[in-house]
């Protein structure tokens, strides 16, 4: 199967944080599956760094492959797709995420309740 971690997922993992739950890091960690590491993620922590709003690592190309994660790169129709997504969320990140996670048909893996209130294949 396919995954898209949410950027607090990814901050967890790399943390070997306590928040996140066994049944995210047995996905996470299961082989069969792909999880991508979206520059969306990349993205939200260096802005949120570069404005004192979060202490993070440096996250580059190296430590996605070490992890045996794939980069995600942000495509016109992942930007596209935005158009039709409801506004429950104000969150820019989080909603170009989810437009990632339903165009290329993979699940977001997040501990964000907002994410739970769009219907994935209704748009």
């Amino acid at each position: 199967m396919k995954f898209i971690l949410d950027t607090h997922i990814l901050l967890w993992w790399l943390a070997d944080d306590k928040r996140l739950s066994l049944q995210t890091r047995e996905i996470i960690a299961n082989p069969k599956n792909i999880v991508y590491v979206s520059s969306v993620n990349i993205w939200e922590i260096e802005i949120k760094k570069s404005l004192g709003k979060l202490e993070a690592p440096e996250i580059d190309s190296k430590i996605v492959a070490e992890c045996q994660f794939e980069e995600l790169p942000v495509y016109i129709k992942h930007v596209v797709a935005l158009k039709s997504l409801p506004n429950y969320h104000n969150d820019p990140f989080d909603r170009l995420l989810i437009c990632q996670s339903v165009v290329e048909k993979a699940k977001l893996l997040t501990d964000d309740n907002l994410i739970a209130k769009y219907q994935f294949n209704e748009f």
